[in-house]
């Protein structure tokens, strides 16, 4: 049985247009591909009858030393010969015909291997360049999908899965499936793209009413697994009900997955009084209980901080103990009454979800059987002492584990790693080095994760020389070869100890070993250049960043180019990266402005600052009548919550500039927003640089002029201050028609 096909994916015929003849033409055999073509050529008119004569016969040799290729491809691709048929493929100048590509690109798919992978998506890309995409049939592109998903190209196969939606094909579920899930652990915008790819597909598939044709490309439970992951990552308890409630349509049943997904979705939007429930509801349902949900149920217990509850539930898993449900209720019965009329956090989805839960005075069921504790739960358990800084019970845990009849209990390498991880936390770097040994010396092999947090541990010791040596160690003696994670740990340490060159050549060295680099390593080396004051090296390495693909730059990324140009007063290089952001659909946020607040007053520029002000102030809401039509005919900038640091920077530039109108506009939006201003310092401010400019008396009427509508805002000012002005009696605030422009 040849295995590349044992994942068949259909195609939905597309209506009659010209989707349906790409349809057809990738179908269509080598033999009718030919004679289609040499039809064309027939067809063709020309007065020169030789020439004609002449290309016929080049065209038939083309075709005939064309046709001896394919053959040669197709035989090889036979007789699984991958390699060989690889190097044919590279060899011929044109495309081979639709089915040795779909076969080639199968079997390299199928291979799992990363030069499978990188040559598969090489003919992809060919066959863009030239428009020939669809040469390749449904199989060989959800193959290909697959490959790309298993091998950490997330984004990679999501495309291919849209690519096939927008061709009228309909990937197996196997394919698509994985694309959701990788997407849902991928962080960023991950969960939320695998929530639209699976809609998407849903969407195709409800538009066929053939059951038959769709059948392959239904959901089954894992693709709801993975999809309700996402919401679960996203606390979208709404979103969750929705899909979690679509499951009957294609006949998926929840399973003891499901549910612990459920834990997840309980424990994001902080509902701890609901976890008891999610197992009274799998025990109720007859789902049977695995390991994983109530190692689900300690993790989420260690996570709310409530350790208590999580000792009492391994140690009643100790004692062999069914009442577990009863033991849980008990212990979180004030969770319980606090948030019995609670609907802010999808209290009547969760009823819907858990409707046991709606009478949580019902006598809580049993367990089936008892279940002892394994390792992952004693470890989890570790990391919840571990991150409350409970160093002395981490270590008793292991020593307890350690005398364990049950071999499944037995510390693992995660254990000993969680015992290094809190003496780093603690700072104790021989005592984690002293683990590191006693794990070679009972041979439980450290692996790549717990060589990390020792490297990660010197570098926030400032010892770069032994993170150095543990990297060196790793490699050598363990066999263990690094990853992006350790070398961004690399790359933070130098940076803090202000060693950008050294920062610069851990980055060349990780892409030289083939490690790609991610959005951490990218922004970790921009931070190196911009806090040392060069950031137009920054940029460079922003530039790089846009241009890879597999990177995604958010909002952090641009406001650290910004910061940069803005520690060195340079405004207009930073207005430029600003206005670049926006072209990208990147909206400045608070951390953004006050950037650039911090560079206008390093700059002196105080007329920056107004312009700047008048944005910001347009984004809180604080608009003048004469300003509302100039913002109307101008995009609109999403609502803007500011903070003190920035509003309190702009006041300070608008006091020392005496811009006093601006400054009471600034006062007054802190006042709104809850901020209280400093008084005291601006008071200062006025005192040491405005007390006599208003004594003069010889200026022209139109400076005179001037200066009165600024001596108006100044006693504005003074009497928002308390100082001595001409109307303590009346009100502050100017109106618009009274403010200086």
């Amino acid at each position: 049985m040849n295995t590349t096909h044992a994942l068949t994916l259909r195609c939905v015929p597309p209506p009659p247009s010209s989707s349906s003849a790409l349809f057809a033409s990738a179908t269509a055999s080598p033999s009718t591909t030919s004679k289609s073509s040499s039809l064309r050529l027939q067809t063709t008119k020309n007065s020169n009858t030789a020439s004609i004569s002449s290309s016929s016969s080049s065209s038939a040799e083309s075709n005939k030393l064309s046709n001896s290729q394919d053959q040669a491809l197709l035989t090889l691709l036979q007789q699984r010969k991958t390699e060989q048929a690889w190097s044919l493929y590279a060899q011929c100048s044109d495309l081979p015909n639709p089915t040795c590509l779909s076969r080639l690109v199968s079997q390299l798919s199928y291979l799992n291997s990363a030069d499978g992978l990188t040559r598969a998506q090489s003919i992809i890309e060919r066959l863009r360049r030239e428009r020939q995409l669809h040469r390749l049939d449904a199989n060989s592109l959800g193959l290909l999908a697959m490959a790309a998903a298993k091998g950490g190209h997330t984004l990679y196969a999501s495309s291919i899965i849209k690519s096939m939606l927008k061709s009228g094909y309909l990937p197996h579920f196997k394919a698509w499936s994985a694309a959701v899930s990788r997407l849902a652990a991928s962080g960023d915008d991950g969960p939320v793209e695998a929530i639209k790819l699976f809609n998407s597909v849903i969407k195709r598939v409800r538009r066929v009413a053939d059951t038959e044709v769709v059948k392959n490309s239904c959901p089954d439970t894992g693709a709801y697994n993975a999809v309700l992951n996402a919401c679960a990552i996203l606390g979208d308890a709404k979103k969750f009900h929705q899909l979690f409630g679509e499951m009957p349509e294609f006949g998926c049943e929840p399973d003891a997955l499901t549910y612990n997904v459920m834990i997840k979705l309980c424990a994001r939007v902080e509902r701890k009084d609901l976890l008891v429930f999610v197992l009274e509801r799998i025990i109720e349902k007859g789902v049977a209980l695995c390991m994983t949900t109530l190692h689900s149920l300690v993790a989420a217990y260690v996570g709310f901080g409530d350790l208590e509850t999580a000792e009492k539930l391994v140690q009643a898993m100790r004692e062999g103990r069914r009442d577990i449900c009863k033991i849980l209720r008990e212990s979180v019965s004030e969770d319980m009454n606090s948030d019995d009329e609670d609907s802010g956090n999808g209290g009547d989805l969760f009823e819907k979800l858990l409707p046991n839960s709606i009478d949580y005075r019902s006598e809580p069921p049993e367990l089936p059987q008892a279940v002892a504790p394994d390792s992952r739960i004693y470890t989890t358990l570790m990391k919840g002492y571990m991150k409350a800084g409970r160093v002395a019970d981490t270590v008793r845990m292991l020593e307890a584990m350690r005398h364990q009849k049950d071999s499944s209990s037995h510390p693992d390498h995660v254990t000993y790693t969680t015992v290094i991880s809190a003496f780093v936390k603690a700072g104790s770097m021989d005592r984690a080095r002293q683990v590191l040994v006693e794990m070679a010396r009972i041979q439980v092999p450290a692996n790549l994760i717990t060589y990390n947090i020792l490297v990660k541990g010197y570098c926030q010791q400032l010892q770069i020389d032994k993170a150095e040596d543990i990297m060196r160690e790793m490699v050598d003696e363990a066999g263990i070869e690094p990853d992006v994670v350790s070398y961004n740990t690399l790359i933070d340490g130098c940076i803090v100890v202000d060693d950008c060159a050294g920062a610069l050549t851990y980055f060349n060295e990780m892409r030289k070993r083939g490690i790609a680099p991610t959005k951490v390593s990218y922004t970790t080396l921009m931070k190196a250049f911009a806090s040392s004051g060069q950031p137009k090296l920054a940029n460079k390495v922003f530039d790089e960043m846009l241009k890879d693909p597999r990177v995604k730059v958010d909002l952090v990324a641009w406001n650290m180019l910004v910061d940069g140009y803005c520690k060195l007063g340079l405004i207009e290089e930073a207005k430029s990266i600003i206005q670049k952001m926006k072209d990208n659909g990147v909206c400045p946020n608070v951390a953004t402005y006050g950037s650039l607040a911090n560079g206008i007053a390093l700059a002196r520029k105080p007329g920056e600052a107004l312009i700047l002000w008048n944005e910001i102030k347009e984004r809180c809401g604080v608009r003048n009548v004469d300003e509302e039509s100039r913002s109307s005919s101008s995009p609109a900038l999403p609502p803007l919550k500011p903070d003190e640091g920035l509003l309190d920077t702009l006041a300070d530039i608008c006091v020392r500039a005496a811009f006093f109108t601006k400054a009471l506009e600034i006062v007054a939006c802190m006042e709104e927003h809850g901020i209280h201003p400093n008084r005291t310092k601006y008071k200062r401010i006025y005192v040491e640089m405005h007390s006599r400019m208003f004594t003069s008396k010889h200026a022209s009427k139109a400076r005179q002029d001037r200066r009165r509508e600024k001596k108006r805002a100044a006693e504005a000012f003074k009497f928002w201050l308390g100082l001595p002005n001409s109307y303590y009696g009346s009100e502050w605030r100017l109106d618009a028609a009274d403010e200086y422009q």
